[in-house]
């Protein structure tokens, strides 16, 4: 049996109290659990983005202490900075997963990952239409 890292769980722990997250001490097989995850979905769900990774609980765990572990219960998500067409910060754990406060339980996060990423494919495809036409036009 692998012992966890203590200092890793406490470096975690630290890091979610200054997000304002609520501090709930994790389990000991968090930081394996996390990793895990993290190889097996190496990009956030919403975007793509391969840096900055978290690993959200779709049910927090402070609320479903049950659920910490669980992988179904697990999505990742980014936490870059990234300003599109709009001018918005894409920060997706921030803005999916907690609705934009860490403090909150956002129940609707994995529909509206789903959303975003299709919201994107369309908008995605409207912008090579629209290159297509104009070249056509041209």
């Amino acid at each position: 049996m692998v012992k966890p890292n203590v200092k890793i769980v406490k470096k975690i722990l630290k890091e979610d109290i200054k997000r304002g997250k609520p501090p709930v001490e994790r389990s000991p097989k968090w930081p394996a659990v996390r990793d895990r995850h993290i190889k097996n979905n190496p990009t956030c769900a919403a975007c793509g983005a391969t840096g900055n990774l978290q690993v959200h609980h779709i049910r927090p765990f402070h609320l479903f202490p049950e659920l910490e572990l669980d992988s179904t219960n697990l999505i990742t998500l980014c936490e870059v900075v990234i300003v599109d067409d709009d001018k918005q910060n894409d920060n997706h754990h921030l803005k999916l997963g907690h609705g934009g406060d860490f403090r909150k339980y956002n129940p609707k996060s994995l529909k509206q990952v789903n959303e975003y990423r299709v919201l994107k494919a369309k908008l995605g495809k409207l912008k090579d239409y629209d290159l297509r036409s104009r070249k056509k036009k041209l």
